[in-house]
Parts: structure tokens; sequence; C-alpha cells
């Protein structure tokens, strides 16, 4: 693949996560934020009357310009590295056309980079969480996540040495099968995180981590979709068709 071609999928790639951005935009907006002024007022109605700050950014900036500005920056830098993978991706993991390795790169990304550290760490609302242990929390946050990433890549590369003796299938089984039992390992052994405070509603912790969930499944499944169909409309344009009747040669 040569670099124009890079630079294309490149471009493709930046302008798919920003059309994924709009949709996980959405959602959030419509998922998420619900749950977000929920938390917010129940911290509010259990806080005492000295730990009350002064609001730097208001809630409605939050929720609007601000949302809109992380998750649409977010989409359009997660899109170009997801392109540059998929140009490593393409022709390595299969004999799969530009949009199934779209999608299959967007689902493994999601599995391993969001789900695997998301039920292990999960996402909190507002007033979930201990302001002394952030640090702590997003560095095994961080830490399971790239323990998801470089297992995943091991998978890969074992799978691939084990399909001559073993073929796709069972290869693909054993690779799968080592990913969860590594992962498994990592639940156990890495600390665990509870600091949920005493009388928060169970079913607004369940609804915010859901529609976090939700969030991330929509910004890569809408990128998967987008970027594929660009990506195949790049790497394997149809042939121009002619229309109308051809012109008959002069004798």
């Amino acid at each position: 693949m040569n670099s124009a071609t890079v630079r294309n999928l490149l471009v493709r790639g930046m302008l798919a996560g920003l059309a994924a951005g709009v949709l996980a935009l959405l959602a959030a907006y419509l998922l998420g934020e619900p749950s977000v002024d929920k938390a917010i007022g129940f911290e509010e109605a259990h806080a005492h009357a000295h730990e009350h700050e002064v609001e730097v950014v208001s809630r409605s900036l939050q929720s609007t310009a601000g949302l809109a500005t992380g998750v649409l920056v977010y989409g359009v830098a997660f899109g170009g590295i997801a392109a540059l993978a998929f140009c490593f991706a393409l022709g390595r993991v299969g004999r799969f056309g530009p949009r199934a390795t779209a999608l299959l790169l967007s689902g493994t990304a999601l599995l391993t980079v969001y789900v695997v550290p998301f039920l292990k760490y999960p996402a909190n609302p507002p007033s979930v969480g201990d302001p002394d242990t952030i640090g702590k929390r997003t560095t095994l946050y961080f830490l399971m996540m790239l323990l998801s990433v470089l297992l995943a890549v091991a998978a890969t590369i074992l799978g691939k040495r084990l399909a001559p003796s073993l073929g796709n299938w069972w290869a693909t089984v054993v690779a799968v099968a080592a990913f969860a039992a590594v992962i498994g390992l990592a639940y156990a052994f890495l600390p665990v995180v509870n600091e949920v405070p005493e009388h928060f509603p169970a079913t607004l912790l369940w609804r915010f981590r859901l529609s976090a969930l939700a969030i991330q499944a929509v910004l890569w499944g809408g990128f998967g979709l987008a970027f594929g169909e660009l990506a195949e409309r790049l790497l394997n344009p149809k042939p121009a068709t002619a229309t109308g009747r051809a012109v008959p040669a002069a004798h």
C-alpha cells in the first residue's frame, strides 16, 4: 500500500470518525446525560454545606458544547488511528475485503479497548468514587486496557501460527480461549475498586454504565460501517458504466 493510499485512508478514517462521533454525541445526549443529571442531583442532596464548590463551567455548557467538543475531537482522533491500523491489518488477518476488515477491526477494538477494561473497572457517574483515589483508579484502568490490547495482538499471532496445523477454526478457538484465560487471571489478581456510596440508587448506576457501553458501541459500530464503505470505494472502485446509446462510427 503506497503512501498516497495510506494518506487517503487516513483522511477517510478521520471523516468516518467524525460521522461516528456525531452518532455517539446523539446517543450520549439522549442516554447518558439524564443519568449524569440524576447522579449530580444525588451528590448535591447528600453533600454538606461546606463541600459545595463554585461551578467553574455551567452544567448546561458541559452537557452541550463541552460534550460535543469532547466526543467529536475524540471521534476524529480515534478515526485516524483506526485507519492506520486498518492499513496494517488489511490482508494480514484473513481474506477479508475492506468492509469486512473495517467491521472486524472495529469490533475487536471495541472489545479490547473498552469492553474488557470496562468489565473490570466500569464507568462511574458523578458522586461515585473517592477523589483521593482517582490517580490509582486511572492507572489501573489504563493498565487493564494496555494488557487487553497486548493480549489481543498475542492471540492473533498465536492463531496465525496454529492455523497451518489446526486449521483456521480450531486455531481461532484456541487463541480466543487463551485470551479469555489470561484476561480472567488479570481480573482475579488486579485490585478491586468499589467506591459506590451508601444508598446510591443501583438502578441509576446500572443505567449509567449501560449507557456508557451503548455510546461506545454506537461510536465503534458507526465508524466500522462508515469507514468500511469509504475504504471499499477507494480500494475497489466500481468500473464506470456507459450511459446512453453508443454513437455509431462514421463511414
